[in-house]
């Protein structure tokens, strides 16, 4: 990190799991509300927690809240919902591996090994460091499938625009870890930023350095008024769709384009993470659906 880590708070909560809007989603949880990696994107979780009042300004937002009965709420959630669950994400608005707290990682892994022992498949997202112990087949579900947001490999973009988080080598080095280990890799390319903001900005390096993953999904920058000034935005964000469409197919790699990149949305490639719609729509057609997303 690049500041001083901020001494994390504790907290009750009633709830944890719910059922997710976002396109590519299912079930989620947020065991951690706030997150220190203070990104400016800006970040959109910290808008919505702004929208909603949980907080006031960004220095709030830095401060790490965990939910310190988290475990105690899945025991009484899981029996409830698991029947209706086919994935549980970590986590759509903060870090489930935040840098600098052992506490958060401590208490991720403790989730993730609860929702495995109860046949519950996790997709994981992070911009810290995944730890080695993932790779424990004894714990951990080798169905998982643990993802970065990558969406540059110029440091100075990362300082700027993710000032707390992991750096990107590191984070992409622990990745081809879990990779190498047999597990199933992901990337989060998104937002993606125009070269108004990353101005060593290559999308073909980008791609490059991320050959050895299952999957790739996309999507523009929005809430970025810098960004939205760029010339051409529309044309350059469809461009850039394609250039990840072509290097996707080429080296047999799942994608999906989010909704509002390009001109033109491919509504079936929503379908992530999600085995039993796929195994249920490849044995009808009989075939492999090329742009079908098998996450």
């Amino acid at each position: 990190m690049n500041i001083q880590k901020i001494q994390i708070r504790y907290k009750k909560r009633n709830s944890l799991l719910y059922k997710t809007g976002v396109e590519y989603g299912d079930w989620c949880l947020n065991h951690v509300e706030n997150c220190a990696h203070g990104c400016k994107y800006p970040c959109y979780a910290m808008m919505m927690a702004k929208r909603f009042g949980r907080i006031k300004t960004y220095e709030d937002w830095l401060h790490p809240i965990l939910v310190e009965n988290a475990l105690e709420i899945l025991d009484k959630e899981i029996p409830k919902y698991k029947n209706d669950i086919k994935f549980v994400h970590l986590c759509f608005m903060t870090d489930p591996f935040m840098c600098g707290y052992p506490e958060i990682e401590e208490m991720t892994l403790g989730i993730i090994e609860k929702l495995n022992k109860n046949d519950i498949k996790t997709t994981v997202l992070t911009k810290g460091i995944y730890p080695t112990e993932l790779t424990n087949s004894n714990k951990f579900n080798n169905q998982n499938e643990y993802g970065i947001t990558l969406v540059s490999l110029n440091e100075n973009f990362r300082k700027e625009f993710e000032p707390n988080t992991a750096k990107y080598d590191k984070r992409l080095g622990a990745l081809k870890f879990l990779h190498d280990a047999g597990l199933k890799t992901w990337i989060s390319m998104e937002p993606f930023p125009t070269p108004i903001l990353d101005k060593n900005q290559n999308l073909s390096a980008l791609l490059n350095a991320v050959k050895f993953v299952d999957k790739i999904i996309f999507g523009k920058l929005n809430y970025n008024v810098q960004n939205s000034s760029f010339e051409g935005g529309t044309a350059f964000y469809n461009k850039c769709a394609e250039e990840v469409i072509k290097f996707c197919k080429k080296n047999n790699i799942e994608y999906h384009i989010k909704f509002g990149t390009q001109r033109t949305d491919n509504i079936r490639t929503k379908i992530l993470f999600n085995e039993k719609l796929i195994k249920k729509d490849v044995n009808r057609a009989n075939t492999r659906v090329e742009t079908l997303t098998l996450f």
